[in-house]
């Protein structure tokens, strides 16, 4: 009987197939709109998360000056390296640490110059800000430790003043010193959270501390922890460790802030996640939208059948046969209306992804659920038609003009 209700639907579908597309059309538009906002809002979720990645891996960053969350921090006492040194000795699950100091400045090749800016590290620092070498090597030992007049450039820096010239061996003067490029970095691109990634160059830290900005402070520490382990935690003993040094008694303010990037992922994907809900939620209504618009169809139909109604009445159908075939009349529109608006919704969610530079990231479990909720709407909206419809005495649906 099921089978033959279904033709049934079928076919007074495909009798009235304008009107009929007509009022899937609401749940075709709901269905798409679920899917399109949540694939949307994955793809920034999925963005945010690349870009913090990109910044680099289980990052700490140990910063001077309290952390005002603007670009004004209060001023502080420097870092030297001897706190640098004391972290790397102290503080366990560290793969690698580096201080560094930064300074801007414009390069200059030939006739070609470019302002960016200079950071002093060591060979760790690449690593934790998952830098690699795309040219070149990195710095040797001696390097380091004398400070020799060595540089490695970002792709940014390389173009401006290179072209499409091979850099290395050549010198070029950043302010009034005077460097060898021995390498060049991959390119890493610009991240959404900062300046572009590549616009850089890197000399050791004592090069860039005696030849540069003139003093041995360390502008920042950079920290990479042991993959598995909480950032959290080594952020704490971190915290205690500058409490100590930097002699910062029992509830004084900090001088110093240190920021974990897991944590600063972790809390934007969280507003990108409720705001994916939020738009989901909204687009859901359109879909009890489509249900009304298909109650109210299923009502006109059944008024426009009624004579036919009596008749199956009339020759021995029964009540709940005749419920049943309006009822899976409105299921069956409004899944053909669900499907329909899968493939709307995942081809709108592609389109914007690609306009706004986002990754594709489809959830199977919301593709199901919006489906699996067009049915629901199809019961539900579709129950007081096919209800109407069973209670029609046949004596008066015969009579009816």
């Amino acid at each position: 009987m099921i089978g033959q209700t279904f033709l049934m639907a079928l076919r007074e579908i495909r009798r009235n197939a304008l009107r009929s597309f007509l009022t899937m059309l609401g749940v075709v538009i709901g269905v798409g709109s679920v899917i399109g906002m949540v694939t949307i809002g994955n793809g920034a979720t999925a963005k945010v998360q690349s870009d913090v990645g990109a910044l680099g891996q289980n990052m700490l960053m140990i910063m001077p000056g309290a952390d005002r969350h603007g670009p004004i921090r209060s001023a502080a006492t420097p870092f030297t390296e001897s706190d640098v040194n004391a972290i790397r000795r102290e503080i366990k699950n560290l793969d690698a640490i580096s201080g560094t100091a930064s300074a801007s400045t414009v390069a200059v090749y030939g006739n070609e110059n470019w302002s960016t800016t200079v950071t002093g590290a060591d060979d760790a620092y690449f690593t934790i800000r998952g830098y690699t070498l795309a040219e070149g090597r990195g710095f040797s030992p001696a390097e380091t430790d004398s400070g020799l007049p060595v540089c490695i450039l970002g792709q940014t820096v390389k173009k401006s003043l290179f072209g499409g010239m091979d850099p290395l061996g050549e010198r070029i003067r950043t302010g009034r010193v005077s460097c060898q490029v021995i390498g060049v970095l991959a390119s890493k691109g610009a991240a959404a959270m900062g300046p572009d990634q590549d616009d850089i160059i890197v000399m050791p830290l004592r090069a860039v501390q005696q030849r540069i900005v003139g003093n041995t402070d360390v502008g920042a520490i950079f920290a990479q922890v042991t993959e598995g382990v909480s950032t959290s935690a080594v952020k704490d003993r971190i915290v205690a460790l500058m409490h100590e040094r930097r002699r910062i008694a029992p509830g004084a303010a900090d001088d110093f802030s240190v920021r974990d990037l897991q944590e600063i992922a972790e809390t934007m994907s969280s507003i990108t996640t409720a705001l994916t809900g939020l738009l989901g939620g909204i687009a859901a209504v359109s879909l009890l939208v489509g249900g009304i618009g298909i109650m109210n169809i299923m009502l006109v139909s059944v008024t426009e059948r009624t004579r036919e109604i009596g008749t199956r009445l009339a020759i021995g159908a029964l009540a709940r046969e005749v419920l049943l075939q309006f009822l899976v009349e409105a299921v069956v529109l409004s899944t053909i209306g669900g499907g329909l608006g899968i493939g709307f919704g995942l081809g709108l969610s592609l389109l914007a992804t690609r306009l706004l530079g986002l990754p594709f990231v489809v959830s199977p479990g919301i593709v199901a659920a919006a489906f699996a909720f067009s049915a629901v709407v199809g019961i539900l909206f579709g129950f007081l038609p096919a209800r109407k419809a069973a209670s029609l005495n046949p004596i008066e649906s015969l009579r009816h003009e």
